[in-house]
């Protein structure tokens, strides 16, 4: 099993993981690409002391990049959002 702070990079705070943080108790995160359901689980469990009912998980490709001439790519990365208990609440902002 690898280490827990290897498995969570850092939370996707954009919009659409906003709307669901509010409305549905889920939680969106950027995760190592070779990180199971069951890794993703027991490292949020662990690491923010909430109970999680639900994993999804979805590979990410990324973007086309120009500058000038030059064409590059953005590296892959994968999603997990993270559906918690009733009652259970990570807020990101609130902790920075």
């Amino acid at each position: 099993m690898k280490n827990l702070f290897d498995v969570i990079k850092k939370p996707c705070l954009t919009e659409k993981g906003m709307m669901l943080q509010e409305n549905n108790n889920q939680v969106v995160l950027k995760v190592n690409p070779s990180a199971n359901k069951i890794e993703i689980k027991t490292a949020v469990e662990t690491l923010f002391n909430v109970k999680v009912d639900n994993v999804r998980t979805a590979n990410m490709h990324g973007k086309q990049k120009r500058v000038g001439m030059r064409t590059g790519r953005c590296n892959d990365w994968k999603k997990a959002i993270v559906t918690l208990s009733e009652g259970h609440k990570i807020d990101f902002l609130e902790q920075i």
